[in-house]
């Protein structure tokens, strides 16, 4: 059976789709917005031009090649697939990994082909450059560059980095097949304040391999160009030369001697490639994966490799340098005031408006804020929330899933944000594991919360509280040392004495 395909879009790429398509003989039917565009290509082809709901709902459609802006791109995927539809869609897939989720989710309950226009991996000088790389004529990877730099053409909808980098990402991740272990870039906004128009992110691999890319739309020249750097010599695949030039191969030219790497130049050697469009390599690849029932090349799982890539990198690049360390899957929300030296761990999401401060430790999976106020070097273990209304003073220990809450009686579905009351946490507390502070309590200082107590009411300074509801059974001292009848601490030998019932001082000298 003859695959009838309709491209969706027609314009700057869209056409050369168009093109393609007709000329391999699969083009049924062209879509475009622009109901003139359309029949411009409906004329030029002779082939109906569709609206994009006689697309979905045609039967005779068999595959939609899509090309539209990005924002459409998870959309129009998702819609085809539940019509039936192959779909070849142009990079990125989606604008972020969770609408690329929800298509690889529809996709999983069809048997249909997705394919994603990664053009470069069709290109017969990397087809051919990635054989060699597999066949060790390099020997192992050391490091991979790649230089995407032109003038113009200028985007609204997405900066350089998701325009140009997708096919480098591809490229590389594909070369080295191994888990990422950092993504970290830097972008230059020139001509527009929210777009990116200069970008370089830098990879590492978990097999220690690195790579560079370097992409810019403000450029005085075209370059296109793939580096990849091995223990026996390096490979070049520059699209910019005649083909007879494209991939070379440097052969090992560092010698050591005395133990020092010397360079000795030499000529490359050009590799021999056939000849072919990448574009009608690429679109006969969707056919072929269609008939014969085969995994594409880029297929979604290789997309959401490189979408995950664009989404570090761009999450790297809004981030402002800092005096404070945060794990590349925390979030911090701005305005945040955060604390020389302070630590912040795996999956913690620090809200708007609130201030830490220097050299505290906030475990994994914290939630704080908005509008909390945590002071200096307190220690916030895993899974503990501080909501609006808490604030720790200096030296505060949270122990794991400590709970904190900010209203008295809560209800799903009545709202009282205007009911917060306010939790005080004096210097040097302690809180147990899984204790509960209910709201609008103060701890006072050097207090210990023993682990699983539900403090119901304001616990006085250096008191050692336990149960449900917590109630007092001792004293500690500022070392959170329990004391002993005579109010002595055992690790510093602090004297103590009882002012009232509810009032411990320590003796001076």
């Amino acid at each position: 059976m003859k695959i009838n395909v309709v491209v969706i879009g027609c314009g700057y790429w869209g056409k050369n789709l168009v093109r393609n398509f007709y000329e391999i003989g699969h083009l049924y039917a062209v879509c475009d917005n622009s109901v003139e565009l359309a029949q411009k290509m409906s004329q030029k082809y002779d082939v109906p031009a569709l609206t994009i709901d006689q697309v979905w709902e045609d039967s005779n459609v068999h595959a939609v090649v899509i090309a539209t802006p990005a924002v459409t791109h998870a959309e129009f995927s998702i819609k085809a697939l539940q019509s039936g539809k192959h779909v070849y869609v142009e990079k990125p897939m989606a604008i972020d990994l969770k609408e690329a989720e929800q298509v690889k989710e529809v996709l999983s309950k069809t048997k249909l082909t997705y394919m994603v226009g990664h053009l470069l991996q069709y290109h017969p000088a990397f087809v051919k450059l990635q054989a060699m790389v597999c066949s060790n004529e390099i020997g192992k990877l050391h490091y991979l560059y790649s230089n995407r730099l032109n003038l113009g053409k200028l985007r609204r909808e997405e900066n350089i980095l998701w325009s140009f980098a997708p096919h480098d990402i591809s490229m590389i991740l594909s070369l080295v097949n191994a888990n990422l272990k950092s993504v970290r870039a830097e972008g230059t906004k020139i001509l527009q304040s929210e777009i990116y128009d200069i970008t370089t992110t830098h990879l590492e691999f978990e097999n220690d391999v690195k790579a560079h890319i370097y992409v810019s739309w403000l450029h005085p020249y075209k370059e296109q160009k793939l580096i990849v750097v091995g223990e026996k010599g390096m490979l070049v695949f520059n699209d910019c030369l005649p083909w007879d030039q494209k991939l070379q191969i440097y052969r090992d030219h560092v010698e050591y001697k005395n133990g020092m790497p010397d360079f000795n130049k030499v000529t490359p050697e050009f590799i021999t490639i056939d000849e072919a469009e990448p574009l009608r390599q690429e679109c006969q690849h969707f056919i072929d994966s269609i008939e014969k029932q085969k995994t594409p090349r880029t297929d979604i799982n290789e997309a959401i490799g490189v979408l995950n890539v664009l989404e570090k990198a761009e999450k790297s690049m809004k981030i402002k340098p800092t005096d404070y360390f945060f794990h590349e899957t925390s979030y911090i929300d701005e305005p945040s005031d955060i604390g020389k030296g302070t630590k912040i761990w795996h999956f913690s999401h620090v809200l708007p408006n609130t201030r830490i401060g220097e050299n505290c430790v906030i475990g994994q999976s914290v939630s704080i804020g908005p509008d909390v106020v945590v002071g200096d070097r307190c220690k916030i273990q895993n899974n503990v929330s501080l909501y609006k209304g808490v604030e720790l003073e200096d030296g505060v220990f949270c122990g794991p899933s400590a709970v904190f809450t900010n209203v008295i009686n809560p209800r799903a579905e009545i709202e009282r944000k205007n009911e917060f009351k306010k939790t005080i946490v004096r210097r040097g507390v302690t809180i147990g594991a899984n204790a509960t502070i209910l709201c609008g309590v103060e701890l006072g200082e050097y207090a210990f919360i023993a682990a699983g107590a539900v403090v119901t009411k304001d616990v006085p300074a250096f008191a050692l509280v336990a149960g449900v509801p917590a109630k007092r059974i001792g004293w500690v001292s500022h070392s959170g040392e329990r004391l002993d009848e005579q109010l002595l601490c055992p690790r510093t030998g602090d004297q103590y004495k009882e002012i009232t019932s509810d009032v411990l001082e320590m003796i001076d000298g």
